[in-house]
């Protein structure tokens, strides 16, 4: 544990947990109870593990319906966190209060960017740092995150989505370099390589520390994600899938991924493009001066990337599961204070929906 002294300071934060009918019923109080934690709330209607999922329409933790009963607990406790893990316990979604003391959620790129800097910034803080260190992330989670590694010297590799890829990189660097942590921004965090997949109970474990850590620095979690975006720059993400089904949608997804490909656009939301990623070819292009580069990956991927001179960032590939096409927008911005949040995040919002039109979907 990297903040064993808040945790002790702060053993009684008031924690709301629910495993979502699933198998995180046991195993994540227990360690939270390990970790020193000690006001742990669980949602009893739950925590009875059932396949039928019966509390809920979905179990899924990026569902905001899935922690409206965890979130019901937490405001008559009054919690510092509410955090729920899916049903096999290897994603973690959680809600915090924000600056108005409502409930709100914290989507899976806020959450890479919070252990992230968590983990870069206590080590650097205690000269545990060392220049061998190095994290993870996939190409589709926010630039925030390397943006935060970039500054503070340490390495960020990016990988293709899953975590099996996570795990390939932590093995072709092992007895070399240090692994500290990665993730991906489907709820999926690895904050050690003990596991070798993304892992809801040592994520569980692990964010309650980061909120004892804020705390014993005066803030709440949601002014630690606020401080991180007035110090590194302010990101907002969203994804969005467009479902074709049948043989004529699998169809129109090949024709929409060659017209991307093919048809590359010039500007997008009014910013012009200024790099494009083929992971098809495993090229970059680099248009202002026509500069084509490989990119070093150990396979082809049918993804395209399209990044803008003011920063916007679009990720667009097929699904391999679903008969979708997933598109993925990270957009930019400047928060010079807390105080200018909302505006901030109202223009990323306004931003997000330009770039959704500029690309037809």
């Amino acid at each position: 544990m990297l903040s064993p002294e808040q945790v002790a300071k702060f053993n009684d934060l008031k924690i709301v947990y629910t495993p979502i009918h699933g198998t995180g019923y046991r195993l994540i109080p227990n360690s939270l109870r390990n970790f020193g934690f000690t006001n742990i709330n669980t949602v009893p209607e739950q925590m009875v593990v059932s396949g039928n999922f019966p509390t809920v329409v979905s179990p899924n933790p990026e569902e905001p319906a899935a922690l409206d009963m965890a979130i019901k607990l937490a405001k008559e406790v009054d919690a510092d966190i509410v955090m729920a893990s899916d049903p096999d316990a290897d994603r973690m979604g959680i809600a915090v209060k924000n600056h108005k003391n409502e409930w709100v959620l914290i989507n899976g790129n806020q959450t890479c960017i919070i252990f992230t800097y968590y983990i870069i910034t206590i080590r650097r803080q205690r000269e545990m740092l060392k220049p061998t260190d190095f994290m993870v992330k996939t190409i589709v989670t926010s630039e925030l995150c390397k943006v935060i590694s970039d500054k503070n010297n340490v390495d960020m590799f990016d990988c293709y989505t899953g975590f099996k890829w996570i795990a390939s990189v932590v093995r072709e660097n092992e007895g070399k370099r240090r692994y500290i942590g990665g993730g991906e921004e489907s709820y999926g965090y690895m904050p050690a390589d003990f596991v070798r997949d993304k892992d809801a109970v040592a994520c569980c474990s692990m964010m309650p520390v980061i909120a004892a850590w804020a705390k014993d620095n005066g803030k709440t979690l949601f002014e630690l994600l606020q401080d991180i975006y007035v110090e590194y720059g302010f990101s907002k993400e969203k994804g969005i899938s467009i479902v074709r089904k049948g043989k004529t949608g699998a169809e129109e997804i090949v024709a929409m991924m060659k017209n991307y490909r093919e048809n590359p656009p010039k500007e997008i939301a009014g910013s012009k493009v200024v790099l494009i990623k083929d992971y098809q070819t495993l090229t970059q292009k680099n248009i202002t001066n026509g500069e084509i580069t490989k990119l070093d990956y150990p396979e082809t991927s049918n993804v395209l990337q399209y990044f803008t001179a003011d920063g916007t960032k679009v990720s667009v590939r097929p699904s391999g599961t679903e008969p979708k096409i997933k598109f993925y927008i990270e957009v930019k911005a400047e928060l010079k204070s807390r105080a200018d949040y909302d505006r901030v995040d109202a223009e990323a919002t306004e931003k997000i929906e330009e770039v959704r039109k500029s690309l037809g979907v």
